[in-house]
């Protein structure tokens, strides 16, 4: 899509108001959405120091929805964020849409109406960037390893990489152009392993939930989701995933309607306090 197209589509009001388009249904329909949280702040001066998320600094104070596209990983640590975010700037609502951030990316680049976009990879965020849709630089705030799921207790007792060759595994993989996809294929080709999955998941999230309804015996995904998932699976960590780790970039989308509500929340997710919610939630730090 050319830029004096962009340059002339409606606002995100009025794409809401009729249904935003295909490309809105697209990211959205991908992501797993959920509306979640929301916040104020008191600089609007666009700084993504920690002062913008600071109580009240007497600079003027925000309003309205903020809207931000994150990659399925980031959504137990983000929402925990976005809570945090309510109840240091009532009144600002933050909506968070989690996916595979391919398919967010190719939202944003359509004209889904987004405000802060938060990848899992480079290659992802550079879709948003290249179309010139990225305001300023995307600056990486976490880095994420791979981890094995398997069922509680690993009953097949898997202990490398190599034993999900095992034919009779059923074993999940994310598909291959999204970030945990990809990074699981740098892994096998650097191990110089063939492995054929039962599927190809579109996001982490759905590969591991192949896992915890039994449907897999394991999957290959990201330590914070092992994490996240509890006692429903068990990790299995592989020397051969730090040779294939990856940067989470995030920027301010060009086309957002509320920057500095926009700026404050990215703010907060690299600070000191959001770096600890991140790492607490088995993120690497950048």
């Amino acid at each position: 899509m050319t830029r004096s197209v962009r340059r002339t589509r409606p606002s995100r009001r009025t794409l809401r108001a009729v249904g935003a388009g295909s490309a809105a249904l697209l990211a959205l329909s991908a992501c797993g959405s959920s509306a979640s949280d929301s916040s104020d702040s008191s600089d609007s001066s666009g700084s993504s120091d920690s002062s913008a998320t600071s109580g009240s600094s007497g600079s003027e104070r925000l309003s309205g929805e903020v809207t931000v596209f994150a990659a399925a990983s980031l959504k137990e640590s983000f929402t925990t964020l976005g809570k945090r975010f309510e109840e240091e700037h009532p009144g600002t609502k933050v909506t968070f849409s989690f996916g595979g951030s391919d398919a967010l990316a190719a939202g944003i680049t359509g004209g889904a109406p987004a405000d802060v976009f938060a990848s899992a990879s480079p290659r992802t965020m550079a879709v948003v960037t290249d179309a010139g849709d990225a305001s300023g630089t995307p600056e990486t705030f976490v880095r994420n390893q791979l981890e094995i799921a398997t069922l509680p207790g690993n009953p097949d007792r898997i202990s490398s990489l190599k034993d999900l060759t095992d034919s009779d595994l059923k074993v999940v993989l994310c598909d291959k152009a999204v970030p945990c996809g990809a990074a699981a294929e740098k892994a096998l080709d650097a191990s110089r392993l063939k492995l054929t999955p039962v599927s190809y998941e579109e996001d982490v999230k759905s590969a591991l939930n192949k896992v915890v309804l039994k449907e897999a015996d394991a999957a290959v995904v990201y330590k914070t989701d092992v994490r996240a998932a509890g006692e429903k699976v068990e990790g299995v960590e592989f020397p051969e995933s730090a040779d294939a780790i990856n940067d989470y970039p995030i920027t301010l989308l060009k086309e957002s309607e509320n920057t500095g509500a926009a700026r404050a929340f990215i703010a907060l997710v690299r600070s000191a306090e959001g770096q600890k919610v991140l790492t607490e939630a088995g993120f690497l730090k950048p």
